[in-house]
């Protein structure tokens, strides 16, 4: 965690500010659940660990429309079946943030919250009931609305995003911090970060500096999957994509009716947002971690002589699944447990890591984020053009480009 923070820290220079050199474009932290912290601090029972998942709320700055919009959230959560064990006031030390960063501070609320009793799930499964839960929460709750249900289902009920209620993260694996601060700011506003019982085998940081949205909490980086240097700059048609081929969508994976998960992407939301939110579907969806990647973000594969033919079959497939989105951009990825990075197929942005003898691995956009001896490196590298780095903190390895690609490319 010390090193993670620290390396978010080294990178102040590439987060934006304003006039205000004390608000900050965003900065955030995404990490596996912090189960030990969790179950000491919360006044109520909590199943075992990925049988329960956890999110932080972003709430109106509004006490009553604060408690309106918790309301709303609670009669969702009994429409689509699920029990809540309880909330939890976010720990916060809110002295260091500028005037622009504290007029759109949001209130924050810890949800705790599992399948109903007598349903054994977690992990991934238990993900894909939160996943609708969450989709309707951010479309259908509006302050001044006095029912969710009232809203057609599967539409957005506000042309704004993120008016009513919005979660970082929602899930049973990983718990994402972050809001519109600067770098340092960061680990001083949650109080959680610095707590010695937040344990994590892998840390995914970010500092912003927007492109194409103005700063705002929301649209700090990372999201529920992905963090992203650079930018989409297909992310117009990739957003057009999505929204036509919403009809087509199905799958027996995600419980419900599928519409009220519509609009994928959130209408005035970021590229990365976009980005996130379609990969998110395909994992929902069946797909691994990587194989959704690598849907989104092909490698130059068309001219590619010294291509397998199982390997060029396998994107002569997705391709007509999905379009490329298509940019300078490197995207760490994460879900819990992998945790990765691909480059776009021109190489625009870079990434190098350090491979060291205790088995810590650092992948950054540049060199000099984490002070490490130089004796207890064994191997450095860059990531190269279409290529994927990835690491499986289950089996405690890191698997090769080549490796991830032979196997789905065979996997069918």
């Amino acid at each position: 965690m010390e090193i993670g923070v620290g390396a978010l820290c080294q990178m102040q220079h590439r987060g934006a500010l304003g006039a205000e050199t004390n608000s900050g474009d965003g900065a955030g932290l995404l990490i596996q659940i912090p189960d030990r912290l969790y179950r000491e601090e919360v006044d109520f029972d909590l199943p075992p660990a990925g049988a329960y998942a956890t999110g932080i709320a972003f709430l109106p700055n509004s006490a009553t429309e604060a408690e309106e919009v918790i309301s709303q959230f609670n009669s969702l959560c009994k429409e689509e079946n699920l029990t809540i064990l309880g909330w939890r006031e976010v720990p916060i030390n809110d002295e260091m943030i500028g005037p622009a960063a504290r007029a759109a501070q949001p209130q924050m609320k810890q949800l705790f919250i599992s399948a109903p009793d007598g349903l054994e799930v977690s992990g991934l499964e238990l993900d894909r009931l939160l996943y609708g839960l969450r989709k309707r929460a951010e479309h259908e709750i509006i302050p001044g609305v006095k029912s969710s249900s009232e809203s057609s289902k599967g539409m957005a009920s506000s042309s704004k995003p993120h008016e009513g209620i919005y979660f970082p993260s929602l899930s049973s694996r990983t718990i994402v911090y972050k809001g519109m601060l600067t770098t340092p700011q960061l680990a001083e506003y949650y109080l959680d970060i610095n707590d010695p019982r937040t344990e994590s085998a892998l840390a995914l940081v970010h500092s912003r500096f927007s492109t194409n949205t103005f700063p705002s909490w929301p649209l700090a980086h990372p999201y529920r999957l992905v963090a992203h240097n650079g930018e989409i700059n297909t992310v117009q048609g990739n957003r057009n994509w999505m929204k036509a081929r919403e009809s087509q969508l199905e799958t027996n994976l995600i419980p419900g009716e599928i519409d009220r998960l519509f609009p994928i992407c959130a209408p005035g939301a970021s590229d990365t947002a976009a980005f996130d939110e379609a990969l998110e579907l395909l994992v929902m969806g069946g797909y691994s971690l990587p194989e959704a990647v690598m849907t989104m973000i092909p490698e130059p594969w068309e001219h590619n002589s010294e291509m397998s033919d199982d390997l060029r079959a396998f994107y002569q497939y997705h391709s007509s699944l999905m379009e490329p989105w298509d940019g300078p951009a490197s995207i760490a990825f994460t879900d819990g447990s992998v945790i990765g990075a691909v480059l776009d197929r021109n190489g625009l942005r870079p990434s190098r890591y350090w491979v060291t003898d205790d088995d810590l691995v650092i992948m950054a956009s540049e060199v000099g984020v984490a002070d490490i001896p130089s004796k207890s490196i064994i191997e450095k590298g860059r990531l190269e053009p279409g290529k994927m780095f990835l690491i499986d903190t289950k089996q405690g390895r890191i698997i090769r480009d080549e490796e991830i690609k032979e196997g789905l490319a065979n996997a069918r």
